[in-house]
């Protein structure tokens, strides 16, 4: 029996992968998760399961055999399928990752990456292609409303720059979750990570001035040599 049936009856992902010891790995991790997962080895293969499936999610790699994993993307938009596209590549150059998302990728994430990172970004891809997505973000008693950029904890209102509002923001769609600084650079500050390290910890401290008040428990923590994790 897999370890979680109500969630892999849902959450079915199609891994895109030629390698066939990432690919193994990657199937052993989400199924261990409570997924379900159906694989493929090439371009052609993959794209024949990915028309003809139904996937909340699929995890791309983008060199690939038969036909390449921008090409398939290509032909699955084409295709009409909108299913949410995490892209896998060795290649991080600013210019790749533009070439993949303009292709249709949902996400991005390097080789080699850590599981953890990538099964945090499948959850926000399955959670943003939910029809009735949240407008609503809360952990404990502090909440945000991402319609009228409001902040608040224990009703009272926290003002925030622009750049703290999007750090929360993602602290939150990720809470009780690990994020590494290498997440927050690439989807937060969309920058290389070692360019960046001092400037995220003087946000991060900023950001803990504010939302935590003295007095009020603390939400945001330190993960030695990981980075942090907002916590309920």
């Amino acid at each position: 029996m897999k370890p979680a049936q109500a969630a892999s009856s849902i959450c079915r992902i199609l891994v895109v992968e030629d390698e066939d010891k990432v690919r193994r790995n990657l199937h052993k991790g989400l199924w261990s998760e409570g997924y379900e997962v159906v694989t493929a080895a090439n371009g052609e293969e993959g794209l024949q399961k990915a028309v003809q499936g139904q996937y909340a999610c699929i995890v791309l790699d983008l060199l690939l055999p038969k036909k390449s994993g921008l090409q398939l993307l290509a032909d699955l938009r084409r295709s009409g399928k909108n299913v949410p596209v995490l892209v896998l590549t060795a290649r991080d150059t600013i210019q790749d990752r533009v070439i993949g998302l303009d292709a249709g990728a949902d996400d991005y994430l390097v080789k080699p990456f850590a599981f953890a990172e990538l099964l945090a970004r499948l959850r926000a891809l399955l959670r943003r292609g939910q029809p009735d997505r949240e407008t609503i973000l809360r952990a404990a008693d502090l909440e945000m409303d991402l319609v009228t950029r409001q902040v608040t904890r224990g009703g009272h209102c926290i003002a925030l720059t622009a750049r703290e509002f999007e750090l929360l923001e993602y602290l939150l769609r990720h809470k009780n979750t690990n994020v590494t600084r290498d997440m927050l650079s690439r989807d937060v500050w969309k920058e290389p990570t070692a360019a960046l390290t001092n400037v995220i910890e003087v946000y991060v401290k900023l950001l803990r001035r504010k939302v935590e008040a003295p007095g009020q428990p603390a939400l945001i923590q330190t993960v030695r040599g990981v980075g942090y994790c907002l916590q309920d």
